[in-house]
């Protein structure tokens, strides 16, 4: 292994861009093909960030079937059943099992993230300068969570998709005594505003030219 390429492993947990799947959220405005055309967008993104990272393996926890924009370079493993509480720690398990090195794991809502936050925060669970990372989202939920090592009790039971679940997972952590550290804010994509936030963050990406196209067709 390169000396400048991590031992961490980054995971992405996303869904299939299926219309009326994804991002259901984003309709209305959005038509639902309009939403899963911003969702892939979104995914191309996340996963061209994560090839670009410095880390010893790429795995992808897809609800679905893989298409054309997965790049390659990433093993694709299946999320299990249950809620998402259950599907992160078994996203976990599953690529501990396969490469017993930290982990980096992160969704399909922030376009925005790039190489550097996910070295950032591989980096820090490489050199044990913590035993978890954790990236709040500006809804108050994460983006981000990294651990050295899976443990299902960090995680189960913990309700997702609610105003108050970061501080749920993040007291989760520092309870089991977890030395923990905090990765910037991101604004996850979940409704028409945070989408058009995001594409200006990032002009030039895959998801800024999404959301162009989309609210052109709102407007014709």
């Amino acid at each position: 292994m390169s000396a400048n390429v991590l031992a961490a492993q980054a995971i992405v947990i996303a869904k299939e861009p299926v219309p009326g799947r994804v991002k259901t959220r984003l309709t209305p405005p959005f038509t639902p093909a309009e939403a899963a055309l911003l969702a892939e967008a979104a995914l191309t993104d996340t996963l061209a960030a994560v090839a670009a990272a410095p880390v010893a393996r790429r795995v992808l926890a897809l609800e679905g079937s893989a298409g054309s924009w997965l790049p390659p370079g990433f093993d694709v493993i299946p999320q299990c059943g249950g809620g998402l509480d259950e599907r992160l720690a078994a996203a976990f398990a599953e690529a501990h099992a396969a490469l017993s090195q930290p982990m980096v794991l992160i969704g399909m809502d922030t376009p925005q993230v790039t190489p550097g936050l996910i070295a950032d925060a591989a980096g820090m669970l490489d050199r044990g300068e913590a035993d978890a990372v954790f990236g709040p989202a500006a809804d108050g939920g994460f983006w981000l969570l990294g651990l050295r090592r899976p443990d299902r009790s960090l995680l189960a039971g913990v309700p997702m998709s609610r105003a108050d679940t970061g501080r749920r997972q993040l007291d989760r952590l520092t309870a089991g005594g977890l030395r923990v550290a905090m990765m910037p804010e991101l604004t996850d994509v979940d409704t028409a505003a945070e989408a058009e936030l995001v594409a200006d963050e990032v002009p030039g990406s895959a998801f800024a030219a999404a959301v162009g196209l989309a609210l052109a067709s709102r407007a014709a």
